[in-house]
């Protein structure tokens, strides 16, 4: 929930929204001083610092850089309805729903690998293709089945399914054509597991 904001708050926010809507990226703490007429950066720290504890905003102290938006304009890419592979479909003026990717990229540690090669191309993963990877800090939570790159000795890194068995790992490519590396667990390093494929085309 988002508290209601002061006057001068309110001020502050809707000039950044104004300048991120305008530039695509957020303002620096002199920008935001000159902006609200301040001669002083602890004003506009003050208002940044509320606006985040209500809700609006978040912020890393001392990174200017670091601001987004949380409140008050629509966020995200318009889904316009659905599309069939074989025909078109009616799309709506209205729009209600939106795909927000903020959670996704504000994910603590995210990181991108290139794929290179074919060895998963049954789970939709190609040649070329960027996978987005969160980190994995305790392997044993994770679920049989999960895509991973996983640091395998001799071998480098690789993305794969994970799948565990006692102190057996097996690492299952999405290609029949590639055999499954099957290694003792403490021999394997998780790095990260799957949580979006980007493909440019």
């Amino acid at each position: 929930m988002q508290e209601e904001l002061t006057p001068a708050q309110r001020q502050l926010y809707d000039w950044l929204a104004d300048y991120i809507g305008t530039h695509r990226h957020s303002p620096s703490i002199r920008q935001m001083m000159e902006a609200m007429g301040l001669r002083s950066p602890a004003p506009i720290q003050s208002r940044l610092k509320h606006l985040q504890q209500k809700g609006w905003i978040t912020w890393q102290e001392g990174q200017a850089r670091t601001l987004q938006l949380l409140g008050g304009m629509a966020s995200g890419i318009p889904v316009l309805g659905a599309v069939a592979a074989g025909g078109l479909v009616e799309t709506f003026d209205d729009v209600q729903e939106r795909l927000d990717l903020t959670p996704l990229l504000e994910t603590r540690g995210l990181f991108a690998l290139t794929v290179n090669g074919d060895s998963m191309v049954d789970a939709h993963i190609a040649d070329g293709d960027v996978v987005l990877m969160e980190p994995v800090h305790d392997p044993a939570l994770l679920r049989n089945g999960t895509i991973v790159s996983a640091l395998v000795p001799g071998s480098g890194t690789t993305l794969k399914a994970f799948h565990r068995q006692g102190g057996t790992v097996t690492l299952e490519a999405a290609n029949p054509a590639y055999e499954p590396i099957v290694l003792p667990a403490d021999q394997v390093t998780v790095q990260g597991r799957l949580v979006a494929v980007w493909r440019q085309v």
